[in-house]
């Protein structure tokens, strides 16, 4: 329920029958109450929602023809009022009147605070200045639960009142809460969440460098990665020496075996200022350019020429893949390229991948040479020599591409050899739904 669509017109209807909100609606989720406060709103057919506060006229004046009429007793007997809309349902009224009104169900109704949270956003200004005055009254660990709401109103306009007072509460409050909801679903409050533990010290070294390594979450790989950097390096946050965090080199350690390249980078990098430099050799074969180019620089600092370590690399190819691309980044053309061309012919698909790598970062691609590669068997192959092979594409023989885009041919073949055609501006791109 993260829209106004069929299953939030059944939970308003539920709660203006009476349902309470946890009865119709997944009140976890901070964007069914978004999608609730817009759906009571958006509800036009159900007139007797929208009853006016205490004081307010329900009809306009009456005309004179009225007072006649009453004199007469002709007049009929008013309407009896409709009954009060629930609180969750007043909260949301689109009369600025009702919802301000409704305010003050929330001081004894706790579980409504995710609508004094929208209501904070208000756009009115009466209603908004009593929701922020309420909101700010309560205690920072009454905050907490809050978080999802808070954060994703606080992409509205006037949606950041509610998110200062979060991270005030989170920075001064207990640790607790915090690491709570450093393992909520939503990413904007674990992000949130998790910069806090790292500005305020809760997390240990190794736990940063677990949560980098196992993490998705691009964001956070670079956050912790960083921190659990920071932590073990000379006069880091863990004091004034790597010694003084015991299990530093299982932090490095734990970073270096990270699936993700950007972390890999960072432990990689941080092996220079723990004195560790050797260790960077084993990353010169690295399946990253970026942790490859990291671990050049290391070796430098340390005062050792990768040069000749990536050459003796390439004459284990099957056990260094990565070495291929990693000799052609610091390579000498006249001496290499031979190597990097025996490469290609390796039979295994991904020494030949970074052989083309390889290739291409010495810039000495021979087209005729690398052609015959859009029929390798291994997909990734094809690929990258295709984008070896677009600069070159107008040399290449029409006649040969053309073949090799039959419906025939696998689709990685087909797709290449279409590339290629229309870099050389001989075919135009194919229709929607290609295959």
């Amino acid at each position: 329920m993260d829209g106004w669509d069929g299953e939030t017109m059944r939970a308003v209807v539920r709660v203006c029958e009476g349902a309470t909100p946890e009865e119709a609606f997944d009140t976890a989720s901070a964007g069914a109450w978004s999608a609730f406060d817009t759906g009571v709103r958006n509800l036009d057919d159900r007139p007797w929602l929208w009853t006016r506060p205490p004081g307010v006229p329900v009809r306009p004046a009456p005309t004179l023809l009225d007072r006649l009429r009453g004199r007469t007793g002709s007049r009929p007997a008013p309407p009896a009022s409709p009954p009060p809309p629930p609180p969750a349902v007043a909260l949301c009224h689109r009369d600025g009147r009702v919802r301000e009104a409704a305010l003050d169900a929330v001081r004894t109704a706790p579980e409504l605070r995710p609508l004094l949270v929208v209501r904070c956003a208000d756009w009115a200004a009466p209603v908004r200045g009593k929701a922020r005055k309420l909101l700010a009254e309560l205690p920072g660990d009454a905050l907490v639960p809050l978080a999802g709401p808070i954060l994703l109103l606080a992409r509205r306009d006037r949606g950041d009142f509610a998110r200062a007072l979060l991270e005030d509460a989170l920075r001064e409050g207990p640790a607790a809460g915090v690491l709570a909801l450093t393992a909520a679903p939503d990413r904007a409050t674990y992000r949130l969440a998790y910069r806090i533990a790292v500005d305020r010290g809760l997390l240990t070294p190794m736990e940063l460098a677990a949560t980098a390594a196992s993490s998705g979450d691009v964001t956070l790989q670079d956050l912790c990665a960083e921190a659990a950097v920071a932590a073990v390096k000379p006069g880091g946050a863990a004091g004034p020496d790597a010694a003084a965090v015991p299990d530093a080199a299982a932090v490095l350690d734990r970073l270096l075996a990270a699936r993700s390249p950007r972390v890999r980078s960072a432990g990689v990098t941080a092996l220079r200022r723990a004195g560790r430099h050797g260790d960077a050799e084993r990353f010169l074969a690295d399946r990253s350019a970026l942790v490859r180019a990291c671990a050049r620089y290391v070796l430098r600092q340390g005062g050792v020429d990768p040069l000749p370590l990536c050459r003796a690399l390439c004459t284990e190819p099957a056990a260094y893949p990565g070495a291929a691309a990693g000799l052609g980044e610091c390579g000498d053309r006249a001496a290499d390229a031979g190597t990097l061309w025996a490469l290609v012919e390796h039979p295994l698909p991904a020494v030949r991948l970074h052989a083309i790598g390889g290739l291409r970062a010495l810039d000495v691609v021979v087209r005729e040479r690398l052609t015959p590669l859009l029929d390798d068997p291994s997909p990734a192959v094809v690929r990258a020599a295709t984008g070896a092979l677009l600069p070159e594409a107008a040399g290449i023989p029409e006649r040969l591409l053309r073949a090799r885009s039959g419906p025939d041919r696998p689709r990685t073949v087909r797709v290449a050899a279409d590339r290629l055609l229309r870099a050389a501006g001989r075919q135009r791109r194919p229709e929607p739904g290609y295959r």
